[in-house]
């Protein structure tokens, strides 16, 4: 079942969605842990979500460039994506490598910036565009626009 994924993907806590369904916290960690849920329970959860009944019954949660989520997403940031990943196809797991990547070669540089200004320079560009990375990071979170399979979204 997605019912995890789904919640995590609007938003929202364990907290608001039980409040939302008119269901008690408990019964929703039971059903994201895996247990069976009643039709009845499936119903208020599908209604507080604006899903069918049968869409919760998935076992695969699938964000395409057809979601709403990347449908929604205003033009700008779109752009903003595919130019920062040269990709239409943005994945969390590359802009994890680019931060980090960032940063030990910011690091590295502004170490050497003891030797050389030059240096210092590039170190400092390399921090800000890890940073960058972050925030871009943040921002995809943010909007659940990212396109990598269910192992690593369970990551963050």
């Amino acid at each position: 079942m997605i019912l995890k994924e789904l919640r995590i993907s609007r938003h929202f806590s364990q907290e608001q969605l039980a409040r939302m369904s008119g269901l008690n916290v408990r019964t929703i960690q039971r059903i994201e842990s895996g247990h069976n849920a009643s039709l009845e329970s499936l119903k208020c959860l599908a209604a507080a979500l604006d899903v069918d009944v049968s869409t919760l019954n998935q076992e695969k949660f699938m964000i395409d460039k057809k979601s709403d989520n990347w449908k929604n997403l205003p033009i700008l940031m779109k752009y903003w994506f595919m130019f920062n990943f040269l990709q239409t196809r943005p994945s969390r797991k590359s802009a994890s490598r680019i931060e980090a990547t960032g940063h030990i070669s910011g690091f590295s540089f502004c170490c050497l910036g003891i030797i050389s200004e030059a240096a210092l320079v590039g170190g400092l560009l390399m921090l800000a565009t890890a940073y960058s990375y972050h925030f871009l990071k943040w921002q995809g979170d943010k909007y659940g626009i990212w396109y990598d399979d269910k192992s690593t979204k369970e990551q963050y």
